[in-house]
């Protein structure tokens, strides 16, 4: 079983756990009053219009403080409901006013004053309550005789029996006169629900109430109600509002003994329970056991947001009512804290979902709302950023003005307000001659303004361009005689950083062959070359068609500096032997993916016109093909054979102009290294003859 969490008396907040009873018998209310005062409850309710405070006329009665006591209201011995009793005690306030004004007192009939200083005092009391869903006025006229007169002290109380309610629930009680001389008192009582009363069986409501329990596991909260497996009953959690109806959470019908977890992130001070019997006329029984809980507060302000409404007004959203109270602070770039602005301004208390207005004339990214709860910062939100932009580097300054028309400034920094002018070595000290000039041209942006004072805000974007024109010019030259003297390194170090942009062609003689060339260009891609090949595009190749592009490859390779690498095959020299004799290629037995057959009618006119030497290179692979065999024109470039002619056709892949790399030896070892697993599995496939050998003019023997 989980371990009790709350106390009873917790979780019924601050409401008396009464043992014992008084009980009223009748329906009537009825009112009495200390000796020596007369009292009388009007037999019907009244309107709850306070009104306005106004002067008053001399003394009168006031109510100053406010008394309750839970009793029991019954039309038998076992059928009672539970009523609230009030005392208001009043006391006299005001005083005589002088002889001459003695008329005025004779005829206000409200004042209850029938002679000065020789005169009984009335009174009409207000009591309003207010437990959701009911509200109701009742009024309570009081008359103090002139003997128990005394300013200033208290006359003695009126007693109201007394207010129904529902069990558990929190009841509002508001008393003031008519006419209304000062502010009205309130109180907040909550009512206990049937596990706190011993004469629940006196309550019909109570007989078949469920019983719940709260209790916690780690950081879950369980809600245990134990109940016969017959008994049904409803279950809702709300958020219980202080003004309003409650925020309904969840809502379940239920059978039976039931365990409910509850997510300690869902728990917020005003989170309530309500319990009842699924039966005609049954009580329901709220209790709110989250309201002294910690976890509870910290995340009803995680759970608070300002939300920006208009240029003045805003609103603070938040589950729960929060003690709390708000001003505007300055955030300046850099991190440092956000700096209320309080004086000028004040701190104004903050009501939830309540439209609040600042008294501001413009809005400023700078601009932000601190929140305080016990004077503790608890919210903290820019609410202009989102419209007006990231912070800026502005400086506010405050203006004060005195009497004759006498003002001062200072500029407002993480160290204080600075005077200016002022000779502090301060930022805003250096800029303050020019922040003055702004002010005066009109260059500031105004941001509140009232009779003791306004808020202006100054850019200082230009003077800091200015103070730093000379640094900043000092480090361009620097910069440009910097690129000056990397200028010719820059292809070598935009080489080394990129690599060589090669392009392989070759002819698809058979899927053996295609791997091997696959292993090449892999082994390739490992120096800094970017190698580009039809094995890994084929996807383009088959959208765009063999001759657009190869002939878009070959214009960006050129066009980067790169060099297009001829692989020479049997198949390759037969193809270029066939250009050569008739002009065009015959069909052959070629897939559609043959870039190299379709890259013939651009290679030739290189070759041709003499533009291939630099740009073109010849390859071919021991065993299987001798440079020989390469036709004559294709030889006005460099052929090498694979691999013994490695570290050369790897030399022949760097960048015109790059140096002779002292690991071109190693590189060369690598690449054979990596493309020796691709030879062994052409030359020497296991179980039948190497595909592809003897093919064509000037095949190799295999030796």
């Amino acid at each position: 079983m989980p371990v009790p969490w709350f106390l009873l008396s917790l979780a019924l907040g601050r409401s008396p756990v009464v043992l014992s009873l008084e009980r009223l018998v009748g329906p009537q209310d009825a009112t009495h009053c200390s000796p020596g005062l007369s009292c009388h409850l009007w037999d019907s309710d009244i309107l709850c219009l306070p009104g306005d405070i106004v002067p008053a006329p001399g003394p009168v009665l006031a109510p100053t403080h406010l008394q309750t006591e839970l009793v029991l209201r019954c039309q038998k011995e076992t059928d009672c409901d539970l009523c609230l009793r009030v005392a208001v005690h009043l006391a006299v306030h005001g005083h005589w006013e002088e002889p001459e004004d003695e008329e005025k007192f004779g005829g206000a009939a409200d004042s209850g004053v029938e002679e000065p200083r020789n005169a009984s005092l009335q009174a009409q009391v207000v009591l309003s309550f207010q437990a959701y869903p009911t509200a109701r006025c009742v009024l309570l006229e009081v008359q103090v005789p002139a003997a128990l007169v005394q300013f200033g002290q208290s006359v003695g109380s009126v007693v109201y029996d007394c207010f129904e309610a529902a069990l558990g629930s929190e009841v509002r009680i508001w008393s003031y006169t008519q006419p209304r001389y000062e502010k009205e008192l309130n109180h907040t009582q909550q009512l206990p629900d049937c596990r706190g009363l011993e004469v629940r069986n006196s309550i019909p409501s109570c007989w078949a109430l469920p019983w719940l329990n709260v209790s916690a596991d780690g950081d879950n909260v369980h809600l245990v109600l134990n109940v016969s497996e017959e008994q049904h009953f409803g279950l809702s959690l709300y958020w219980n509002q202080v003004q309003g109806p409650p925020k309904p959470r969840w809502h379940k019908n239920l059978t039976g003994p039931q365990i409910i977890t509850l997510n300690h992130t869902d728990l917020v001070p005003c989170l309530c329970i309500q319990v009842w019997p699924l039966e005609p006329d049954s009580v329901r029984t709220n209790i709110c056991p989250f309201r002294e809980d910690p976890r509870a507060h910290r995340n009803l302000w995680q759970a608070a947001r300002l939300r920006l409404l208009t240029l003045q007004s805003w609103l603070l959203d938040a589950p729960c009512w929060l003690p709390a109270e708000a001003a505007l602070c300055w955030r300046a770039p850099g991190g440092d804290p956000c700096q209320p602005l309080v004086p000028p301004l004040s701190w104004e208390n903050v009501t939830v979902d309540k439209v609040l207005e600042f008294p501001l004339l413009k809005g400023h990214p700078n601009l932000c709302v601190q929140v305080n709860s016990s004077e503790k910062l608890q919210l903290q939100e820019c609410l202009w950023a989102d419209s007006l932009g990231p912070l800026k580097d502005d400086v506010l300054l405050l203006e004060t003005r005195g009497p004759q028309d006498n003002r001062s400034l200072c500029a407002l920094e993480p160290s204080g307000c600075t005077s200016l002018p002022s000779k502090a070595s301060t930022r805003a000290a250096r800029l303050g001659e020019y922040l003055l000039q702004d002010l005066q041209s009109g260059q500031c942006l105004q941001l509140w303004d009232d009779d003791l004072g306004a808020l202006w805000a100054c850019p200082t974007d230009k003077y800091i361009h200015k103070r730093w024109a000379l640094v900043w010019l000092a480090c361009l030259l620097f910069a440009a005689a910097l690129s000056l003297i990397l200028l010719l390194k820059k292809d070598h170090a935009k080489a080394a950083a990129r690599g060589r942009a090669a392009l392989l062609l070759y002819s698809a003689d058979d899927s053996g062959f295609e791997r091997l060339v696959g292993a090449l260009a892999s082994a390739l891609c490992q120096l800094p070359l970017r190698v580009a090949v039809d094995l890994w595009s084929r996807r383009e190749l088959s959208a765009q068609g063999p001759v657009a592009w190869f002939h878009a490859q070959r214009r960006q390779t050129l066009q980067e500096g790169g060099v297009v690498v001829l692989l020479f095959s049997p198949g390759a020299v037969a193809l270029c032997s066939e250009w050569l004799q008739d002009g065009v290629s015959g069909p052959g037995a070629h897939g559609p993916h043959d870039a190299f057959r379709a890259s013939l009618s651009c290679v030739l006119p290189d070759f041709l016109q003499g533009r291939a030497p630099g740009s073109y290179v010849g390859a071919c692979f021991d065993r299987l093909l001798h440079p020989d065999a390469v036709p004559a024109l294709f030889r006005t470039v460099p052929v090498f054979t694979l691999p013994s002619q490695l570290p050369d056709f790897l030399g022949a892949l760097q960048q015109p102009r790059a140096p002779r790399s002292g690991r071109l030896q190693e590189r060369a070892e690598q690449v054979s290294r990596a493309l020796q697993p691709a030879l062994d599995s052409y030359f020497h496939p296991p179980g039948t003859p190497a595909p592809g050998r003897g093919v064509g003019p000037g095949a190799g023997d295999g030796t």
